[in-house]
């Protein structure tokens, strides 16, 4: 891969990074809003939690590639 062609996949990685990060958000928010209505369908609640554990390991390889590797 020529050096143009990583930067390139870095910026689309750091875009999809705070993506990632906004819908996570999003996620937490929803989540508390239906804990707070009391009457929570608990199959949806469980299911926005398992979305949000899925994002929050996407974001999670997304900042391992962007981290260079250092050994101490």
């Amino acid at each position: 891969m020529s050096k143009a062609e990583e930067m390139k996949s870095k910026d689309v990685l750091k875009v999809e990074l705070e993506v990632f990060r906004r819908e996570h958000g999003d996620l937490d928010e929803a989540i508390a809003a239906l804990e707070v209505a009391g009457r929570t369908d608990q199959l949806r609640l469980r299911r926005l939690k398992k979305q949000k554990l899925a994002l929050k390991d996407k974001i999670a390889r997304i900042e391992d590639k962007l981290t260079p590797d250092i050994i101490a």
